[in-house]
């Protein structure tokens, strides 16, 4: 194909030929390259638009993962709030045990009043010292909380072995058989043999006599259950108390009986008023003491102090 070109200015024509294909290429890169351009673009764009989908689906993924851990951390938290509360409220219940066993405690052994108050923190003090230990963690408050309970459990079984120990002693302090059976009088006939105060023979006597005032107190030597009080002959009136062990005591010639038979009376008690009742020239207590079913004197009783 042949081309001619004229000159506006000179009118000069310049010609040339151009084969097909060369104007085939020539059309088709000034009809592609904007083709392309556009293309290009619109890849370019889709590409971009590709990536923020992923990345914004990779975000809600990790904003998800997130929100589920903060929903596990906040159950986390309140089942520990829970079990701490009732952790606490278990401990209050058995410090409560704690104080009354203390309070318990200081009356068997008898410590004076005001030198234990176990209603109240015991008394601490001291100059401040600094903590220059290496920081420690957040305290798993549910560990601490067991070991205080296990510290206060060494402490419950300490104080119960001590109140064992101390309510042991304390009866066998009121059952140990000692002093004499009235708070007023004086000693009118020993054991062993003497003159009848009735016959006037010899005879033996198996208890002691305490004379005193009508009326006046008498009182249990030792702890124990009374098994029996009513009138028996020769006693007129009488009291007997059992104290465990094997021994047991008998007071007659009572004016009047206060206790009765089942009644359980502390050492010290009264049991009844001196009278003359039975056998008797006049107010006085006949005391006898028994062991294993036997009588022994009761001098040696009588003499030895209370524990």
């Amino acid at each position: 194909m042949k081309f001619i070109i004229v000159d506006n200015n000179s009118g000069k024509a310049r010609s040339f030929t151009a084969n097909g294909f060369l104007l085939g290429l020539t059309f088709l890169s000034l009809i592609g390259f904007p083709t392309a351009a556009g293309y290009l673009s619109y890849r370019h764009g889709m590409g971009e638009a590709a990536l923020t989908n992923e990345m914004v689906g990779k975000w809600r993924l990790v904003l998800k993962d997130q929100e589920q851990q903060i929903e596990d951390a906040k159950r986390d938290a309140e089942d520990n709030l829970e079990a701490s509360a009732l952790r606490l409220a278990q401990l209050q219940a058995r410090i409560v045990r704690l104080d009354a066993l203390g309070e318990r405690l200081t009356d068997v052994a008898g410590i004076e009043e005001g030198e234990f108050d176990f209603s109240s923190p015991p008394p601490m003090g001291g100059p401040e010292v600094k903590d220059t230990s290496s920081a420690r963690g957040a305290p798993n408050y549910l560990r601490e909380l067991s070991r205080l309970a296990d510290d206060i459990n060494s402490r419950e079984q300490q104080l119960s072995v001590l109140e064992t120990l101390f309510v042991n002693r304390n009866i066998q302090n009121e059952v140990f058989i000692a002093g004499r059976p009235v708070k007023k009088g004086w000693m009118s006939s020993r054991f062993g043999m003497r003159v009848d105060p009735i016959t006037g023979k010899r005879a033996f006597h198996n208890g002691v006599d305490f004379a005193g005032k009508l009326g006046a107190d008498v009182v249990a030597v030792a702890a124990g259950v009374v098994v029996y009080a009513d009138a028996r002959s020769g006693y007129g009136e009488m009291v007997e108390i059992n104290h465990g062990g094997g021994f047991s005591t008998r007071y007659g010639h009572h004016d009047k009986l206060i206790v009765k038979v089942g009644d359980i009376v502390k050492k010290g008690q009264v049991v009844g008023k001196m009278g003359s009742s039975g056998r008797s020239t006049g107010p006085h207590v006949h005391y006898e003491v028994y062991k294993n079913g036997r009588v022994v004197d009761p001098s040696s009783y009588v003499q030895r102090a209370s524990r």
